[in-house]
């Protein structure tokens, strides 16, 4: 064997297969604790949803429930025969409207005004980019009071249009989706135009398809956000029945639905709501990390 091929081959090795194997042995072993400490909450709260009110009071820890039961899925999903449900169901729905209409706005808007501030040129780009990055710097807790009176002074306050309207364009996005479309090659845009396309046929049937790793991450960032959004929902809205998960758990949690800990009724609603998100992560997590690291390296 050469020099060269030890050289070639010693780049290519992993850098746990450097390590005597005792010192990789106690590595896997740390890792591993380290990830079943990490999930050990989440088990906690799928085992607790299926404990009794006084077992969970006396076992918080314990991960075999002494009597298993389904009451809180069925007081939840409106299947209990003492009349006592949590509308659930009803908090389900609202946030799957929001989140959905909010992520099909932010996708498209923010892709659009992304795209426009990586190529167009127009008197004020600069600034308007700057005003972009400064909303990005002002914490959100500093705009609830300026954005309920601008519901209020315009008639959408406690409606669905002021729940979705003002969520529907993300700083953050703009700036994800300019990113990326600054690393596409212009040479694209140019064939597209000698063939006779305008700026919006460009962007739409040409350079969009190329932002899909862009547009996913988009997509789960903005689902995820609007989702589990709390604070606008709760200067926006006032009545019951525009409710979301993070409202409706959040009244729960403070007692506003009946008395007593409840921590298998808490724990389970807390599972449900987590789980569109976590699918929706794991499902796509690959092109999460490609759209990541999209535009991060200019040719």
């Amino acid at each position: 064997m050469t020099s060269t091929t030890r050289a070639v081959r010693g780049q290519h090795q992993p850098v746990l297969g450097r390590y005597p194997l005792p010192l990789r042995i106690v590595g896997y072993v740390l890792v591993a604790g380290l990830g079943l400490l990490y999930i050990l909450p989440f088990v906690l709260q799928l085992v607790t949803g299926f404990k009794t009110d006084p077992d969970a009071a006396s076992h918080p820890l314990s991960l075999v429930p002494v009597t298993p039961t389904t009451a809180a899925y069925q007081r939840l999903l409106g299947l209990s025969e003492a009349g006592d449900g949590v509308p659930f169901l009803r908090w389900l729905g609202n946030s799957a409207v929001v989140a959905f209409l909010v992520t099909a706005g932010r996708v498209l808007f923010d892709s659009m005004a992304g795209y426009a501030l990586a190529r167009l040129r127009f008197p004020g780009r600069g600034l308007l980019f700057g005003c972009v990055l400064a909303v990005m710097a002002v914490p959100g807790v500093a705009l609830l009071i300026p954005k309920f009176l601008v519901l209020n002074t315009f008639g959408l306050f406690d409606t669905y249009t002021g729940m979705i309207l003002p969520l529907m364009v993300d700083a953050a996005g703009v700036f994800i989706m300019k990113q990326f479309f600054e690393s596409v090659p212009r040479e694209v845009e140019e064939a597209a135009r000698v063939d006779g396309a305008g700026v919006f046929r460009t962007f739409w049937s040409v350079v969009l398809p190329m932002a899909r790793p862009a547009l996913l991450t988009l997509t789960i960032l903005s689902f995820q956000s609007s989702w589990n959004e709390f604070t606008h929902f709760l200067v926006a809205t006032q009545s019951a029945q525009y409710e979301t998960l993070t409202t409706g758990l959040a009244r729960f949690v403070s007692g506003g639905l009946g008395g007593g800990t409840q921590y298998p009724l808490k724990l389970a609603a807390a599972l449900l709501s987590t789980l569109p998100v976590a699918a929706l992560f794991f499902c796509f997590q690959r092109y999460f990390v490609q759209g990541a690291n999209a535009g991060a390296v200019k040719e």
